[in-house]
């Protein structure tokens, strides 16, 4: 399984009994969708290593609490403490309406209700406190607030994100 085919679900935080028992950190804001899965893939030497899971229970909130099958020690789960868990996109739940997934709209076109078309998303800087579309014009790059308030409409059958835009925000990037 390639990394682009898949989403990451969170990581493993910490080893949770002495029989190889861990505890993966979920990343999401609907930890009960994965409470029963059958497998997860493990980031190990920036492979992803399909591991199967015995059991599981959610844990506190965010954790999932899990057994997998063939590792049975203290130092079995020593080994995949830190590792990145994923899954692949195709267990993504679907979202609709204005709510979208950030690798979704990578490659559609955003407009401004005012200026129109001005450029394609090209990646989403989720590193600071408010979300942006990384936006290129040409050579130009824009970064856009992702903001409710902005959002009009999320166009997924045209590949377009349309925004009505406080004035003066695009036009300072041009």
């Amino acid at each position: 399984m390639r990394k682009e085919d898949c989403f990451y679900l969170g990581k493993i935080a910490k080893k949770f009994s002495f029989k190889g028992e861990v505890l993966i950190y979920l990343d999401t804001d609907e930890p009960e969708l994965y409470e029963n899965l059958e497998s997860v893939f493990v980031e190990q030497n920036k492979h992803l290593i399909p591991f199967f899971i015995e059991t599981s229970s959610l844990h506190k909130g965010d954790f999932l609490r899990v057994r997998f099958e063939d590792v049975n020690t203290e130092q079995d789960a020593d080994a995949l403490i830190g590792s990145a868990i994923y899954l692949p996109l195709t267990m993504l739940p679907k979202l609709t309406g204005n709510k979208f997934y950030f690798h979704e709209v990578i490659g559609f076109e955003i407009e401004d209700q005012r200026l129109g078309v001005f450029g394609k998303i090209t990646s989403i800087n989720d590193s600071s406190a408010q979300p942006l579309f990384e936006v290129l014009n040409g050579n130009v790059e824009i970064l856009v607030p992702m903001i409710d308030h902005f959002l009009v409409k999320i166009d997924r059958e045209n590949k377009k994100v349309i925004m009505d835009l406080p004035e003066g925000l695009i036009e300072m990037y041009l």
